[in-house]
């Protein structure tokens, strides 16, 4: 995500999350500051980098509630919140934020069959820095493992799962 948001050319990307391993790899796909929200104010932060305006757009891609809540107080003024998670719980928002307070543009954003063409070209142009994004390769039949990994987050950003290594010669 953040390799991908770099290629667009902001002014500043901020990256974060909750495990700093992760921020350094952040760090690698291009952002330009990393914030651990278990570590500081993330908010107040943002504010601060940002001289009080807070930022244009915030993609949240975490599927966690809290985030949500986050990125619509890291908001500027007519800014536009991009929701890539996927929830396991429901996540509630204060609309008064959303319409009155900001007027801010909500947008989902999620396996869009249009994506798949965009992010095939990133590849092919080897415009994501896969080594880095990639954090397990492993054979098919690893499926239940790598299912594992993908939902505790802790230990895996991107896993690939590769058919062409079950099959015994």
């Amino acid at each position: 995500m953040v390799a991908a948001a770099r290629l667009k050319s902001p002014a500043t990307l901020i990256a974060l999350d909750l495990f700093d391993w992760k921020l350094e790899v952040a760090k690698k796909c291009g952002a330009d500051v990393v914030l651990n929200p278990s570590h500081c104010d993330v908010v107040e932060e943002v504010h601060s980098l940002t001289g009080g305006y807070g930022c244009d757009i915030y993609i949240e891609a975490t599927g966690h509630p809290q985030s949500v809540k986050q990125g619509l107080l890291m908001l500027c003024k007519m800014g536009t919140m991009v929701e890539y998670g996927v929830f396991g719980q429901e996540a509630t928002v204060d609309w008064t934020i959303i319409s009155d307070a900001k007027e801010l543009t909500i947008r989902g954003g999620h396996c869009s069959p249009y994506t798949y063409p965009k992010a095939i070209s990133m590849i092919e142009k080897k415009q994501l820095p896969l080594e880095d994004i990639i954090t397990h390769r492993l054979p098919l039949k690893d499926v239940e493992k790598g299912l594992k990994l993908v939902n505790s987050s802790k230990e895996s950003i991107k896993v690939v799962l590769l058919p062409s290594q079950d099959v015994e010669s």
